[in-house]
């Protein structure tokens, strides 16, 4: 398989992981199992760590390493991505039984996101790798595949196209974040037509710096989208066409992506601190005033001189999240890239 040159754009993160590699031996040599079962978070959203709850005999042979992000159907099964090109979804029940798994032979699965269309619930799965977004069915069949907009006039030679997520919006309009491309948010209609582009690199109030993942936010009445800018650690708020509207900065958090659940927004941190600090990810809980109210593995939330202090991890948990769900209950789901294959973590919410 040939991949596009674009992918050059990525050797940093592979020398990064080649570190990280070394370094996890001396992760191993830490007794995390010591962690199961202490209680994280702040305020109102205060957590149990839950480190076995996916029963692994259920995995066969597996030898996945990355899970990169999760979404949760309407009957509570929680679906697992990773770029393992033979097992792309992993699906485990509430009780941590895993009662499927599939694969479209992916190596570069990177954005999982479910949908609603006239068929029932359907998934979104973005590959980087080969430029392209599948829809797919929960089992994995194939409904439609969006490849890369080749045609685009933002696109010069020098821009390279590495989409790693989507969100749909209530109408069936498809966004990408070419967040390890030229950072674009590309809209398309439900039946995949082109609509409109927007974003980018740079440094307007609208231009987006790595755009890592990309949600829906329901909240206030209307819809609008979240984009993570990620190497600003910030997320940027724009209309559903592309308006820009606010940024929402979250000091020293280098986040993947939104997940608006309720009225609070929650987000995997796979660095703190400083960008591409190894070992030092956590969890961060928005309120809907934008407002930082939790930060499991983290440090408390606070100000200083009215500036928010900046976020860093505080227990050695995590390592790199990259993704976060949340069930009907408000217990949180965590899953890490390099993680030596470590499954998704549960954090269950306490009283």
């Amino acid at each position: 398989m040939s991949y596009p040159a674009g992918l050059r754009k990525l050797e940093t993160l592979d020398r990064l992981a080649k570190t990280i590699a070394g370094s996890k031996r001396r992760l191993h040599g830490r007794n995390l199992d010591r962690l199961d079962g202490i209680i994280l978070g702040h305020g109102d959203f205060r957590y149990r760590v839950d480190l076995n709850w996916v029963n692994s005999s259920g995995l066969g042979n597996s030898s996945t390493r990355d899970y990169h992000e999760m979404v949760i159907d309407s009957e509570g099964r929680i679906f697992v991505l990773s770029n393992d090109y033979q097992n792309n979804i992993l699906i485990v029940d509430p009780r941590g039984e895993v009662v499927d798994r599939w694969t479209l032979g992916l190596e570069g699965a990177h954005g999982l996101t479910i949908a609603q269309d006239e068929g029932g619930e359907c998934l979104f799965i973005t590959d980087y790798k080969t430029q392209s977004v599948f829809k797919t069915t929960l089992w994995g069949q194939v409904l439609m595949k969006i490849s890369a907009p080749i045609y685009l006039d933002v696109y010069c030679d020098d821009q390279p196209y590495l989409p790693t997520g989507t969100a749909v919006s209530s109408n069936g309009d498809i966004y990408i974040a070419d967040g390890y491309g030229s950072s674009y948010v590309i809209q398309f209609s439900a039946e995949g037509r082109y609509k409109s582009c927007f974003g980018g690199r740079g440094s307007e109030p609208y231009s987006i710096n790595c755009a890592h993942g990309i949600a829906i936010d329901p909240r206030g009445g209307s819809e609008t989208l979240l984009v993570t800018s990620r190497e600003e650690a910030c997320i940027k708020r724009f209309s559903l066409e592309g308006r820009y509207l606010e940024t929402i900065n979250v000091p020293g958090a280098y986040m993947c992506r939104p997940v608006v659940s309720g009225a609070y927004l929650y987000t995997a941190v796979c660095w703190s601190h400083k960008l591409y600090a190894s070992n030092s990810g956590f969890i961060s809980i928005l309120n809907d005033k934008n407002e930082i109210v939790s930060n499991p593995g983290g440090i408390e939330p606070g100000f200083r001189d009215e500036c928010i202090v900046r976020l860093r991890q505080s227990i050695p948990l995590f390592r790199h999240c990259h993704d976060v769900a949340v069930d009907t209950e408000g217990n949180l789901y965590v899953c890490e890239w390099n993680a030596g294959g470590r499954l998704p973590i549960k954090l269950e919410r306490q009283p």
